[in-house]
């Protein structure tokens, strides 16, 4: 099964509670419980598949903000999408290329986004 989202999120039940929507319709998610994990899952040879990242913004010992810089720094270019109860956590992730929506994000417009990311990513590597 070839994993296409990786999903990193320190709150099991919104974990669990994503990764079944997005399953729902399709996709192939791994979960990450801390951006520490999430990394080295990346780095893994296995992970060549994944096309789309969906993090949390608050998490303990790597934050949102300080993964996202991890994961650009090592040149992933992936397309990522952050979830925050706060709204006002765009400015923390300046010059980084996310897109940032706040939580709750009602099911439909998370499996929309992921969708027209995972569109538009394919359209560009094609």
């Amino acid at each position: 099964m070839a994993i296409n989202i990786l999903l990193v999120d320190d709150d099991a039940l919104q974990a669990v509670t994503r990764k079944c929507i997005l399953e729902r319709v399709g996709h192939f998610v791994h979960v990450c419980a801390a951006g520490a994990q999430a990394l080295d899952f990346l780095r893994a040879r296995d992970s060549h598949s994944v096309r789309l990242v969906v993090t949390d913004h608050q998490m303990p010992g790597m934050n949102g903000p300080e993964f996202v810089r991890n994961l650009r720094k090592e040149g992933c270019r992936l397309p990522v999408v952050v979830l925050s109860g706060y709204a006002d956590v765009e400015d923390e992730y300046d010059g980084l290329n996310v897109i940032c929506r706040v939580k709750p994000l009602p099911p439909d417009q998370l499996i929309s986004l992921v969708q027209y990311l995972l569109d538009t990513s394919a359209r560009m590597t094609a």
